[in-house]
């Protein structure tokens, strides 16, 4: 289960490359993260729940944590140091993770360890999220249209590139580039998509969402995809479903929309932030919105306004989970509680 978060290349572009940078030890082969005693404090960028209710996050230097009480957090054993971007299990056992260096890592034992199953540092490129609807099958995507499928639980990942991912235009240009210069071809392949900054599985569809204002649709987990017509020219970091059906779309300088109609038309919501927002946290009682600057924003009415706050100190809070009517943050700042019902005004 996928709870909302993956770090797309933001929390403002200079810190995260930054730590990306710092990540390139040795790039002829992975290295084991360093056990940190202070891990649980730096930079987390995705936490889910198990239904064993242990939590898992992730995040820089290959840190992987774990906590059956959300107070108490044990770092991993994980066998690459690249910054880790999103986590996702499939039930309580089997997890992964990805992120720099387009690193995947596999889980059987619910995360108390951790096995490479690809690190490719000559890509230079992150892996920004996964999502498995079996065991054997699933899906990472990352950065300027990075796309893997694995049918056997990770023993082999395949690229993936979907050419209906791209409009029209760039379509016949890629077509007529494939006859007239094969190599400059070759080249745009690698360049030419989006980052695809989240996967949100809804039922029996997947809703992806990136940079500019992509938003893209399938329902055949991935597979084929629609591209839906921008509503957006910012960068969109986050997608969920309503309890009612609407999706919200959450991205770059505090903006939020909403879709009654499954992506036909698109209404902007009014927040009192201009933080980017990085996750939707979608519960039966209430939606929840994390950002930059302790963006914090809490709506009682399916989406239709939210109540703004800033938390933990003004710095980025990536994504959050529900535990024991807690709300556990992982932060610029590593791991934070809130109340789960938390309302305050600014």
């Amino acid at each position: 289960m996928k709870s909302a978060c993956s770090i797309p290349l933001w929390i403002g572009m200079a810190l995260f490359m930054s730590l990306a940078s710092s990540a390139k030890q040795d790039r002829l082969a992975a290295q084991p993260a360093v056990l940190a005693p202070l891990a649980e404090h730096s930079l987390l960028t995705d936490i889910t729940i198990l239904p064993s209710n242990r939590l898992i996050a992730v995040g820089e230097r290959g840190h992987i944590l774990w906590s059956e009480d959300g107070v108490h957090w044990q770092q991993a054993d994980v066998p690459v140091r690249a910054n880790l971007n999103a986590v996702s299990f499939v039930d309580a056992s089997h997890g992964w993770a990805v992120g720099h260096d387009a690193s995947i890592l596999h889980t059987q034992d619910g995360g108390a360890s951790w096995q490479l199953q690809q690190f490719l540092p000559e890509l230079d490129k992150p892996l920004l999220d996964v999502v498995f609807e079996s065991r054997e099958h699933g899906i990472a995507v990352g950065a300027y249209g990075l796309m893997y499928r694995t049918r056997d639980g990770g023993t082999s990942w395949e690229a993936e590139f979907h050419l209906e991912l791209l409009d029209e235009e760039e379509q016949e240009y890629l077509l007529e580039l494939k006859q007239d210069d094969p190599e400059l071809y070759a080249v745009e392949l690698t360049a030419i998509l989006p980052h695809f900054n989240r996967i949100f599985v809804a039922d029996n569809q997947l809703l992806m969402v990136g940079e500019a204002g992509f938003f893209a649709i399938s329902d055949d987990f991935g597979q084929h995809w629609e591209l839906l017509e921008p509503f957006y020219h910012g960068s969109l970091f986050d997608v969920a479903v309503t309890a009612e059906g609407h999706w919200l779309a959450v991205g770059l300088r505090g903006h939020v929309f909403l879709s009654e109609d499954e992506g036909e038309s698109w209404q902007e919501m009014v927040l009192d932030s201009q933080a980017t927002i990085n996750s939707v946290i979608v519960l039966p009682e209430a939606i929840y919105l994390t950002g930059n600057a302790g963006l914090w924003a809490v709506s009682t009415d399916q989406g239709q306004s939210f109540v703004f706050s800033t938390e933990v100190d003004g710095r980025a809070i990536v994504n959050a989970v529900p535990f024991q009517q807690r709300m556990i943050l992982a932060t610029e700042l590593g791991i934070r509680q809130l109340a789960q019902q938390s309302q305050k005004k600014p």
